[in-house]
């Protein structure tokens, strides 16, 4: 199959993702306490748990991680379907090549939301919760910047801010293939024979 192959790459992401997933999670103690510093105080691993989206968003009502859960099971299937549509369109590898590793990494949080809740009881305080309820493990930590901004920037001068994010490998492969499709867009979104995608 001419899509094969993009499969394998999301399968690789997924596979890398739960193992390290699961390295964290059977041997780190949850927080600051299980901390390990890798390159000084900016870059650490300090396993965390995710209840919402990217840097703990969350949906608002009491349904809102049944809302985000479904939401990503959708999104995987139409991911999987694009990736198919584009390949049989004759799409640039590179191109194909990054719709593999968004799906990979949308796989990867999935799987968590889905089923960690359950299977690994990782919810704060040991405290169960159900399918489709599942929280997101993360670990990779940089500690970049925290203080009060100047008061001359528009809406949040002023103001306290912390820019640390904590993320794990699904979040990375889901940047590294939306960064490299808006870098290369004019040459990812043309075909092998220089038809325009879309």
């Amino acid at each position: 199959m001419k899509y094969g192959k993009y499969f394998l790459i999301a399968l690789l992401v997924i596979i890398v993702d739960q193992a390290v997933k699961m390295a964290v999670h059977f041997n780190m103690p949850l927080g600051t306490a299980g901390q390990i510093k890798v390159f000084g105080d900016w870059f650490k691993l300090h396993y965390t748990l995710n209840p919402g989206m990217a840097f703990g968003m969350q949906l608002g009502s009491s349904y809102g991680k049944l809302i985000l859960t479904t939401f990503r099971l959708f999104a995987m299937f139409g991911i999987g379907w694009y990736l198919i549509r584009l390949a049989k369109k004759g799409a640039k590898n590179g191109l194909l090549v990054c719709i593999g590793l968004i799906l990979g990494g949308a796989i990867g949080n999935l799987v968590d939301s889905i089923f960690y809740g359950v299977l690994l009881d990782n919810a704060p305080y040991t405290a169960s919760t159900p399918w489709f309820h599942g929280q997101v493990i993360d670990m990779f930590y940089f500690d970049l910047w925290e203080g009060f901004l100047p008061k001359s920037i528009p809406f949040w001068g002023g103001k306290y801010m912390a820019f640390w994010p904590i993320f794990n490998v699904a979040d990375s492969a889901i940047f590294v293939g939306v960064a490299l499709i808006l870098i290369f867009q004019k040459k990812f979104l043309t075909t092998v024979d220089g038809e325009r995608l879309g």
